[in-house]
């Protein structure tokens, strides 16, 4: 898994160096959640569309590129096609778009909006009484909006079991207004929660296969940048910029000494 989730980085450097786009930073802090999400859910990179498959909603959608490289390391598509990302007539916009990316349930970007999408999809399908599971993750300066609550309040209401929260919990918003203890707030709202290392597939892995009696709120302890020493110490300048040629051949030496 620590292979698969430096490949996944590595695109990640690639793509954004020849794009000119892309939250670095972001993107490296949920790539292990990722990972685990799609080797635990029901899908079929095949059947993109199979009406049985588990639903993940990337309620982050600034970490789309993430996403994307994610979702062609699962077979999706190939990852070469992502090498567009963000350009003129490109499917792979800087946020997902269903109608055009293979694996991506819900357009996002718009903070905030992605986990109340998420529970009515939870709703619906616990209405029709189906087996599937919805996921979604958000970030937690996302969480600053209060729709999160909202929806994590539904949620808890209507006794959502088969939703999973995923909070990463990157300490994005150091410099303003961050939430202290995220899982007691999700606690106080009724959910079962658990808190792991955001880094750690296997254990990420488990517990996303736990199922409770209401829903679950992971609180992703991670990593902003997580993978390469400079992004982690110059998080705030890299927020929104692309390494330059020699900049990207640092980051991939420390991406290969696994450098945090």
């Amino acid at each position: 898994m620590i292979d698969r989730c430096r490949k996944i980085r590595a695109d990640i450097l690639a793509i954004s160096h020849k794009s000119g786009h892309g939250h670095i930073p972001t993107c490296f802090s949920v790539v292990e959640a990722l990972v685990a999400v799609y080797s635990t859910i029901r899908h079929d990179p095949l059947r993109p569309d199979w009406p049985e498959r588990d639903l993940f909603v990337l309620s982050k959608g600034h970490a789309a590129l993430g996403h994307y490289c994610t979702l062609a390391e699962f077979g999706y598509f190939d990852v070469a096609e992502v090498e567009r990302f963000g350009g003129f007539d490109s499917r792979f916009g800087c946020h997902g778009d269903r109608l055009k990316v293979p694996g991506i349930e819900v357009s996002t970007g718009s903070l905030g909006h992605g986990i109340g999408v998420a529970v009515g999809m939870a709703l619906a399908e616990k209405i029709k009484g189906s087996g599937r599971r919805v996921v979604t993750l958000v970030g937690d300066g996302e969480s600053n909006e209060g729709s999160v609550w909202e929806a994590t309040m539904v949620a808890t209401d209507r006794g959502l079991d088969n939703l999973t929260i995923i909070y990463d919990h990157n300490q994005s918003q150091r410099r303003c207004l961050q939430i202290p203890n995220p899982g007691e707030r999700f606690a106080a709202f009724g959910c079962a929660v658990s808190e792991e290392n955001g880094h750690d597939v296997a254990a990420l892995s488990e517990t996303f296969k736990t199922r409770h009696a209401k829903p679950h709120a992971v609180i992703a302890h991670t990593v902003k940048g997580y993978g390469c020493k400079t992004l982690v110490d110059e998080v705030f300048a890299w927020h929104r910029r692309s390494p330059d040629a020699d900049t990207l051949a640092r980051l991939m030496e420390e991406l290969d000494a696994r450098a945090v």
